[in-house]
Parts: structure tokens; sequence; C-alpha cells
């Protein structure tokens, strides 16, 4: 992860901003004071972070998940071909 001062960042704000949407990767922004800095990530990354901490905090989903890990390692799953949906091409009424 990259780190960057404050004065720096505010200099060159849209390239940055680009950076970290293009490379999904977090950009710390530096202060003097150490308290008072920030990570910059996309908003498609901290959707995703947020999402995973949604499911992780969810006892049922977490239980099930561990439930099929369980059901894949003793090798008790089925193949089956996927059904392609064709809802694009359909009209609404």
């Amino acid at each position: 992860m990259k780190a960057i001062a404050y004065s720096n960042f505010r200099k060159s704000l849209k390239d940055y901003f680009k950076q970290v949407n293009n490379n999904s990767e977090p950009l710390i922004v530096t202060n003097k004071n150490p308290e008072e800095n920030v990570v910059v990530i996309s908003k498609e990354d901290f959707d995703a972070i947020m999402e995973t901490l949604t499911i992780n905090s969810n006892d049922y989903l977490m239980q099930k998940i561990a439930r099929g890990d369980q059901q894949f390692k003793a090798g008790k799953f089925s193949q089956h071909e996927l059904i392609e949906d064709d809802t694009d091409n359909k009209r609404s009424l």
C-alpha cells in the first residue's frame, strides 16, 4: 500500500482517485498528526468490504458456508450445467 503526504495528494487529487480506482489499491494519505491519516479506497472495494463484514456477522450464513465447505471437503457435491438466463431479451409488460 502506497502512502502520500496530504499536500501532494491535494495537488493531484484527480490523478490519485483514478489510480485508486484503476488499481484497486488503497492509498494512505498522511498528515503531520498521524491520528489524522486516512485511507482512500474505491467505492467498489468499500462495498465489497462492507458485504464481507455483513456476511461474516450473520451466524446463519456463516453456518451454511461452513456446512457447504465440510460437504465439499467430504466430496459430497455434484456439478450441474449452468442455465443461461435470457431475461435481457424478454420484454416487460
